[in-house]
């Protein structure tokens, strides 16, 4: 693996438990599917010439949605936004390609493409400032569109990374806007036939990539550094992910297979220390243990792992002597749930983190809503035209939702977190009457109080459950 520059341009040991027990024996939870907002037609369906017959349509669309769902028990995902932006129209199509936001959410890029038959549209990266008092976004094309399969990533300053892929060379280079053109700084080549950006790094000015093989994964800084792509880190076995543990982005996680094969396990990589790699998950021998998710100033971390008997979503405190926890809310039928954003500012408070989740069903995508402490899954449809997976708190429990539509071509949904119905701690009932699938909680009842109090890596606590009084 070959590099060329060009000119002007917290883990701890790890330790195993008993995965046949459950955290937290909770009630099963029927699914809600989804439900369109009054708004809106369906992504991508065109509205009628007067707007009548399609109505009426669709109305008996989602008439016969909501009798189907009544009959299953099912609840109805709510439609509560507060829009940045103007409101979406019936016949526009959801936003094409990825999007990428800094870790402040100031900025983000997608890779979009101008309108045209499939197969022969230009594709061009876009720049999206969200930090202002009304979202826009500055086009950057240049002479030539780029390929499909580019990545791009934002900086803090602005300035766009985009990853090009060239025969079996991955070339970077940084775009800007100047004037009515876009700028272009070259920053170098790497040579592997295939790479793959990372989440931009929190201290807004560096960008990773990772260079996976089936016996050894390289780490490389692809901008932020001094003398354009250096390559900072090799880890042994084949990694994937990529979370941040800290603010400094010094501590990156990564999911990790030793070489020759077994489980998957999250590992944390100091790049303050040329890559020291240690254990960060570690539940049971033979668990794929990964870290989808963390915040860094509550310590909340979201995990999936197959350590219960089958996969399951769940969540612990860095840090902590306090078990990993599997909510039954999170764990729908027939649909796919994965945190993608954490409500920041909640120091020492991870039980109160709102996390937001993609959840995705046969009818498409919407947002979930969840706190620890809540144990209770709110269900909302998304904004026509959101990238499923893209968003951001505020501190004050405000969810912004990017989303871009023919009528809106960048706008900010606003979601407030909703409030968690508090159960009793003693019936484990919501003060409205039975807990279970009606209202999507949880029965109450925190695990007991543990006898050591010395805060240990996530990796030593147990799976199971402390015993509790009935």
């Amino acid at each position: 693996m070959t590099a060329c520059a060009i000119e002007g341009g917290s883990a701890g040991a790890a330790a195993t438990a008993d995965p046949e027990a459950e955290p937290e024996p909770e009630e099963p939870v029927e699914p809600a599917m989804p439900a369109e907002p009054a708004m809106s037609a369906k992504p991508g369906e065109p509205a009628g010439p007067d707007g009548e017959a399609e109505e009426d349509r669709e109305a008996g669309q989602n008439r016969q949605a909501r009798e189907a769902r009544e009959a299953r028990g099912d609840e109805e995902p709510e439609a509560s936004y507060r829009e940045a932006g103007a409101r979406p129209h019936a016949d526009d199509a959801p936003l094409p390609g990825g999007f990428t936001l800094t870790a402040d959410g100031a900025y983000a890029a997608r890779l979009t493409a101008a309108p045209g038959p499939p197969g022969e549209r230009a594709w061009y990266p876009e720049r999206w400032t969200l930090d202002g008092p009304e979202p826009y976004a500055v086009p950057l094309p240049l002479d030539q569109p780029e390929e499909p399969d580019s990545q791009v990533a934002p900086l803090a300053d602005g300035r766009v990374l985009i990853r090009r892929r060239v025969a079996d060379r991955q070339m970077f280079s940084l775009l800007y806007p100047t004037g009515p053109g876009t700028g272009e700084l070259l920053l170098g080549a790497v040579g592997c036939a295939e790479m793959t950006l990372l989440p931009p790094s929190p201290d807004g000015r560096c960008v990773y990539a990772l260079s996976a093989g089936e016996h050894e994964s390289s780490l490389w800084l692809v901008a932020g550094g001094a003398f354009g792509p250096e390559e900072v880190a090799r880890i042994p076995g084949r990694c994937s992910g990529g979370v941040w543990l800290d603010r400094a982005g010094r501590i990156l996680a990564l999911d990790r297979q030793e070489p020759g094969g077994g489980p998957v396990k999250a590992v944390a990589v100091d790049l303050g220390r040329q890559g020291e790699v240690t254990p960060l998950l570690q539940i049971a021998p033979d668990s794929d243990d990964r870290l989808l998710l963390a915040d860094a100033d509550s310590g909340l971390l979201l995990l999936r792992s197959d350590a219960p008997g089958h996969d399951r979503l769940g969540w612990g405190v860095l840090g902590s002597c306090l078990p990993v926890r599997f909510p039954e809310c999170l764990r729908l039928a027939d649909v796919a749930v994965t945190p993608f954003a954490v409500q920041p500012g909640q120091m020492l408070m991870p039980e109160s983190c709102a996390v937001a989740l993609r959840i995705d069903g046969a009818q498409g995508s919407w947002v979930g809503v969840w706190r620890p402490a809540g144990r209770q899954l709110h269900q909302f449809a998304a904004p026509l035209g959101w990238v499923p997976g893209a968003g951001y708190w505020s501190r004050d429990g405000v969810l912004r939702l990017p989303y871009a539509n023919g009528a809106t071509p960048c706008g900010v949904a606003l979601l407030d977190a909703p409030e968690d119905v508090e159960p009793s701690s003693v019936t484990g009932r919501t003060g409205g009457g039975e807990g279970g699938p009606e209202n999507g909680t949880e029965p109450s009842g925190a695990a007991a109080t543990p006898s050591a109090c010395k805060p240990v890596p996530l990796g030593q606590a147990p799976l199971h459950r402390a015993a509790r009084p009935d």
